[in-house]
């Protein structure tokens, strides 16, 4: 298991130094120059230059990305074109928001499909089942955008449960969480459709094996077996996809953030693409490949101990 854990590391680190590789080199070569974003149109060629050198834009590409990959593992980030600050200390303000939008989701996307896929699978064939597999079916058909506009219109414009303007955590936590559960439950509501339907199938699919007859002639009642042995192995392969799915709420938290309008990384992202603002872009872009392959690399660790028979792999 520690060689296994190893080699996962390991895979971690070059697919993180892969993406660093990757976002260097296409942000340095799509049209477009920060010079003209910072400085405008009107900018003498003295400024431009002098510009280029202060954040070493003359130099060779190769040489750009080995001095910003060594600053980078040592949490200096370089510093933003446009605002002229420490990009860490931009970044780290819209992660907080960001962060707890993710969380809210993550949260809401747990605490809605196990319960769901539960009792879909234990009511096969019955209303409540295919009512769950048909809102199910109806969630997973709607991308995120739509999702977040269809409910700021209905909770905030129709029933009025909150104002559609952002509230900062400075006006106090309960008010930051009440606005900021839509639109978690924006991105959480098509993830927890297709974590309903992976957890009933995999229940199902635990419930036609052979131990699972052994357990029933034990005596064993099928909300005993469904405790006891179904959920350990069915709940395998949807923390793997939970974990995928983290992926997934970073990039819904992306548009979501622009249709609730929320300062987070999303729209900060979006807006330093359009400015250039390479070092900023750069930043996010590998921050959240890490968030990703982290979390892909925990749930490795946690279904190796829900498995043992993964660990001996």
């Amino acid at each position: 298991m520690g060689k296994a854990l190893l080699k996962r590391a390991g895979l971690l680190v070059g697919t993180l130094l892969l993406v660093s590789v990757l976002a260097f080199a296409a942000f340095s070569v799509i049209p477009g120059d920060p010079t003209t974003s910072v400085l405008g149109a009107e900018a003498t060629r003295e400024e431009i230059a002098a510009f280029r050198a202060q954040h070493g834009l003359d130099l060779p590409v190769w040489q750009r990305y080995w001095s910003w990959l060594a600053a980078f593992v040592t949490g200096d980030f370089g510093r933003s074109f446009k605002f002229d600050m420490p990009v860490s200390e931009l970044v780290a303000t819209r992660a907080q928001v960001t962060l707890v939008m993710a969380a809210l989701s993550f949260a809401l996307i747990v605490a809605i499909s196990l319960p769901l896929g539960l009792i879909s699978a234990r009511r096969r064939g019955g209303v409540v089942d295919r009512l769950v597999t048909v809102l199910a079916q109806v969630t997973m058909s709607v991308p995120n955008f739509i999702m977040g506009i269809g409910l700021m219109f209905l909770f905030a414009l129709v029933l009025k449960w909150f104002r559609p303007e952002y509230v900062p955590l400075e006006d106090g936590l309960g008010a930051h969480l009440r606005f900021m559960v839509f639109p978690a439950l924006a991105v959480a509501l098509p993830k927890s459709a297709m974590t309903v339907k992976l957890l009933r199938g995999s229940i199902l699919g635990e419930l036609g094996q052979d131990y699972i007859r052994t357990a029933y002639s034990k005596g064993n009642s099928q909300s005993s077996a469904l405790r006891r042995h179904v959920l350990r192995n069915a709940m395998i392969p949807v923390v793997t996809f939970l974990a995928m799915a983290v992926g997934d709420i970073m990039a819904g938290s992306i548009v979501v953030e622009q249709v609730f309008t929320i300062p987070g990384l999303g729209r900060l992202l979006i807006t330093e693409i359009g400015h250039r603002d390479y070092p900023v872009v750069q930043a996010i872009v590998v921050l959240l490949a890490a968030v990703v392959v982290g979390c892909n690399f925990l749930a490795d660790l946690l279904y190796r101990v829900m498995d043992p028979r993964i660990a001996e792999r």
